[in-house]
């Protein structure tokens, strides 16, 4: 259904990896090799199954390393009573093969074109003219490995941007449009064609948003994505 880089990536076991539990539901992988901000991630498919990896620091801090069978309520609990916050779930959405082929075989709208370093005055203009809060949330750069904008009337309404992510083929996108113009498909075929963009660069485009940002769930949608599960990680406030 999904493309392999996108399964491979996930599913697929480190080499440095060992797997403490497994169940039909339910699994545990220590892997020495993994980053301090990724020393434990959480990760949901939409089969319903969860696979928990952490770096063995992680897993002695909440008893796993003492072979002792787990599900998912006991981990969770022994992560609260450990101290060790999450960062808070977000959904995972990609194209599936189907979708793919689709996506590749249509053009770009003319109201959208790839943006530059000459694009920085149009961009500032509206980075002004969106808020702070949704700046932060979509996380859109101009310095970007790439980065598209949609015009309405000659005014950078929408912009969508992406960049490599975690040494992966994937790459991640955020989606921004002002409000005056959403709900007019600008977010749509943005995304569309600057996903078209990565997939010419062999990187799988790959959207994220939070479980309650409804209104971007909707957008993936409506893109065309189709969501594989949700993706958690250790808190950045977390003691190290």
């Amino acid at each position: 259904m999904f493309p392999s880089a996108i399964t491979d990536f996930w599913l697929t076991p480190s080499p440095t990896s060992r797997l403490l539990h497994e169940d039909d539901a339910f699994s545990v992988t220590v892997d020495a090799a993994l980053d301090e901000d990724e020393r434990l991630t959480i990760l949901t498919t939409t089969d319903g199954k969860t696979r928990v990896l952490l770096a063995p620091a992680v897993a002695e801090a909440v008893g796993l390393e003492s072979g002792q069978p787990v599900d998912e309520a006991g981990f969770r609990q022994q992560l609260e009573k450990s101290g060790i916050p999450l960062h808070g779930a977000d959904n995972l959405f990609y194209f599936t093969d189907e979708a793919r082929e689709t996506l590749l075989g249509e053009p770009d709208a003319p109201s959208i074109r790839p943006l530059t370093e000459a694009d920085a005055d149009v961009f500032g203009q509206f980075e002004e003219a969106a808020s702070e809060q949704d700046l932060d949330d979509a996380s859109v750069e101009l310095d970007h490995w790439a980065v598209y904008g949609a015009f309405e009337d000659g005014q950078l309404v929408c912009v969508a941007s992406m960049y490599p992510w975690d040494d992966a083929p994937l790459a991640d996108l955020g989606v921004l449009t002002l409000p005056p113009y959403r709900g007019k498909g600008h977010a749509r075929r943005l995304v569309r064609a600057i996903s078209r963009h990565a997939l010419a660069r062999e990187h799988e485009p790959q959207y994220r948003c939070q479980l309650d940002n409804h209104a971007s769930v909707a957008a993936a949608a409506s893109a065309g994505l189709t969501r594989f599960g949700t993706w958690d990680i250790v808190s950045p406030d977390a003691d190290a």
